[in-house]
């Protein structure tokens, strides 16, 4: 280290020269939210990546030049999910309130693994406004977490210990042979928590759907199966829209059986459960998620607020306490001062250091309201249910499934053979990405690879839907070209 680079420190010299810096960049970053229809997803240029090489030593190139790099070489070339034209998986499509709470959060630096300060707050209000609307009871606990992959992972680990007791925690499952149970089309994060618990994806039976999801008489056959067998079952995992068709199993009726069976009930409602702020029809499909004893859902998809931002909602917040809370003595809590405002977020999820996730949440919800959040949502499935009757008027084109909420999958050309729709389907979905028109994702449904569309973008019009369909249509007649 250079004696310089020792007496300069790390905070700006001149913090007028930084906060003009600071304003340019700003305003690029409000310019390219505004300008988000003009700005689809494009491949990264040639030379990018290896531009973006790290030095190994030095003094740094200062803010203005980072703030410059960052206007020029960084904020162009981004996933394209903010367009509305962007169908593909279900991704967020941010919102102009994430750039200001985002710019607050930074400057806050907040650990949200507890203490007493604001940020603490706001993460509780935002639990307590989700538990409201979900439906969950007075006395519900929860923790914001990075996405629904790892909510999936916190809630089955306070399964586990719900099972076997806490003295699990120290000893293990010691062999317990524990099984869950779920639909065929249930998300990968249900398997990869079982996996991580220990447990082994095997140990999640993955059962037949019908039109309406997961049959609650074939649960209870593969329950009273595995008991004969001197298996455990623990937990039910329900899905409230699934990842490939958008199904939402019977939540209400599974409810009734996991209760019978003496199953811990999780619902997977990534996306899905936010219909509770759509209108009707949309909103019944989630009836019955308040009895869940746990639910994991993502505010970076159907809230559309910046990535990335989770929640994992508890029914039993001692049960949730007692699968997570560990205080080494040097966070011992204190009475008064800045080791007070117990209960800390770190005695519910498995992260120490947390940062300030609620704060985007909370300026979504403080800006928007629950009426326009919900009336974005209702929107979205209107246009996928708009998507699936252009499909369905369109020669040649065939829906995949039935479009239940903001999901349409379908075949271009359902005149060929099963090979030939899924070549033809995946180059369309290669051209159109390249071209800028549309993003669509694909996937295999009864052996044809067909185009995805999930409709999860606040910014999408129903001009949009009919060009989508359109440039499906015209790159279909050029043969994917």
């Amino acid at each position: 280290m250079t004696e310089d680079a020792g007496q300069r420190g790390l905070d700006p010299e001149d913090w007028e020269a930084f906060r003009a810096t600071a304003h340019a960049l700003l305003d690029r970053c409000v310019g390219r939210l505004a300008a988000a229809r003009a700005a689809p997803w494009r491949p990264v240029p040639d030379g990018l990546a290896a531009g973006y090489a790290l030095a190994a030593a030095g003094t740094g190139r200062g803010e203005a030049t980072v703030a410059a790099r960052l206007a020029e070489e960084v904020l162009p070339h981004g996933t394209g999910n903010t367009h509305p034209r962007f169908f593909g998986w279900v991704h967020g499509t941010g919102l102009a309130t994430g750039l200001l709470s985002e710019m607050v959060a930074g400057t806050m630096n907040a650990n949200c693994g507890g203490r007493d300060h604001g940020a603490i707050h706001l993460e509780r209000a935002v639990i307590d406004w989700t538990r409201r609307a979900m439906g969950f009871p007075d006395g519900a606990s929860g923790v914001l977490v990075t996405g629904t992959s790892q909510a999936t992972l916190l809630a089955l680990a306070a399964a586990r210990v719900a099972a076997l007791g806490p003295d699990s925690r120290a000893a293990g499952t010691r062999g317990a042979p524990l099984v869950a149970y779920a639909g065929a089309g249930v998300h990968n994060a249900a398997v990869k928590a079982m996996e991580v618990l220990g447990l082994g994806g095997d140990a999640l039976r993955r059962l037949p759907e019908d039109g309406r999801g997961l049959s609650a008489e074939a649960l209870a056959a593969a329950v009273a199966r595995d008991r004969a067998a001197g298996l455990r079952p623990f937990a039910l995992i329900a899905s409230a829209g699934s990842v490939d068709l958008g199904r939402f199993d019977d939540l209400a009726a599974l409810a009734d059986t996991a209760r019978d069976a003496g199953l811990w009930l999780h619902v997977d409602g990534a996306y899905g459960a936010w219909t509770r702020l759509a209108d009707p029809p949309w909103r019944a499909l989630t009836d019955g998620i308040g009895r869940a004893d746990s639910l994991a859902c993502d505010f970076h998809k159907w809230m559309y607020v910046p990535y990335d931002c989770g929640i994992v909602l508890i029914r039993d917040a001692a049960r949730h306490r007692a699968a997570f809370a560990a205080r080494p003595a040097y966070l011992a809590a204190q009475e008064a001062g800045l080791g007070g405002g117990e209960p800390w977020f770190c005695d519910y999820g498995i992260d120490l250091s947390r940062g300030n996730r609620a704060l985007k949440v909370w300026t979504a919800i403080e800006a928007y309201g629950p009426d326009r959040l919900g009336a974005a949502i209702t929107r979205n499935c209107a246009l996928a249910a708009r998507m699936g009757a252009a499909v369905s008027a369109m020669p040649g084109m065939r829906l995949a499934a039935p479009v239940v909420s903001c999901i349409c999958a379908f075949t271009a050309d359902a005149g060929r053979g099963a090979a030939e729709q899924s070549a033809l389907n995946a180059r369309i979905a290669a051209a159109l990405q390249l071209s800028g028109e549309a993003v669509f994702s694909t996937t295999v449904i009864d052996g044809v690879t067909c185009l995805r569309a999930a409709i999860t973008n606040h910014r999408t019009t129903e001009e949009d839907v009919d060009r989508a369909i359109a440039a499906v249509a015209r790159a279909r007649d050029l043969g994917g070209a």
